[in-house]
């Protein structure tokens, strides 16, 4: 009996290299399919209000510590570090124009959306994968309720509507973090300093702040979601599913920062 053909190694390690490329793109196209699906369910009623005044509280009001904190801090150390590079060739007075561009434009959004994707992904993923492994969403759909409707939804819309709150207040409380560090212990004057904010802010500024506050509060929320709705294995698919919907959002987060911040500015 003659033995089979030894494999071309070339063969496998083309295989090798191609399988996990190829589920890499069959994730993303689920995941498009869920996003595309999801929103197409959350626009068309039945709509739970009460749901989503829910959702919004737990999303926005419970995240304002935890981004307030990161914030102020930010805000004080972006100044610091600014006014010591600064100092190197005679720019310290930069440091206001620095931190209010800083915060609005990049540090605010991007910080306040890793901070709430690592409180509210995981709470999702888990939430809605405990609901599918305990078959809680199998019984919902036997009992014609949409779980896309009644789950999905309100955390999409909530999402999208705590975020650039959230991202407001973290731009306000950023900035002054960093001018009571600039003016408690680098010496600036309180009136240059506050003038010299304002006057540098734009409109263009706020608006790209808020933009980007959107995107990341949808993908949050799409992250956690798609994650928890596919659980499966028990209270190990659970740890699973909450640890792939912080990552994926953290991924989609600063991805699309950098896709929106080019469309506007590149």
């Amino acid at each position: 009996m003659s033995e089979a053909p030894a494999a071309n190694p070339v063969i496998l390690l083309f295989a090798a290299i191609g399988s996990p490329v190829i589920g890499a793109f069959a994730m993303v196209g689920r995941a498009a399919m869920f996003a595309g699906k999801t929103v197409q369910r959350a626009l068309t009623p039945p709509y739970y209000p009460v749901k989503l005044i829910e959702q919004l509280l737990h999303i926005g009001w419970l995240s304002i510590p935890v981004v307030a904190l990161t914030a102020i801090f930010t805000g004080a150390a972006l100044a610091q570090q600014i006014y010591t590079g600064g100092s190197r060739f005679n720019a310290q007075s930069t440091v206001p124009a620095v931190v209010v561009i800083a915060m609005v434009r990049e540090l605010g959004p991007v910080l306040t959306g890793l901070m709430v994707a690592g409180r509210v992904s995981s709470a999702m993923a888990a939430e809605l994968g405990t609901m599918r492994v305990t078959e809680q969403i199998d019984a919902m759909e036997t009992l014609r309720t949409d779980p896309y409707r009644y789950l999905i939804a309100p955390r999409l819309f909530a999402s999208i509507i705590a975020m650039p709150i959230l991202v407001c207040l973290a731009n306000i409380i950023g900035i002054f973090g960093g001018y009571l560090l600039s003016v408690q212990r680098l010496g600036f004057n309180p009136a240059n300093y506050i003038d010299m904010t304002w006057n540098i802010l734009e409109s263009d500024d706020i608006v790209m702040s808020l933009v980007k506050a959107a995107v990341f509060g949808f993908f949050i929320a799409l992250a956690g979601c798609y994650a928890g709705l596919r659980t499966a294995g028990g209270a190990a698919g659970v740890g699973r599913s909450t640890t792939n919907a912080v990552v994926a959002a953290f991924v989609l987060i600063l991805a699309s920062n950098l896709l929106v911040t080019v469309a506007a500015f590149g």
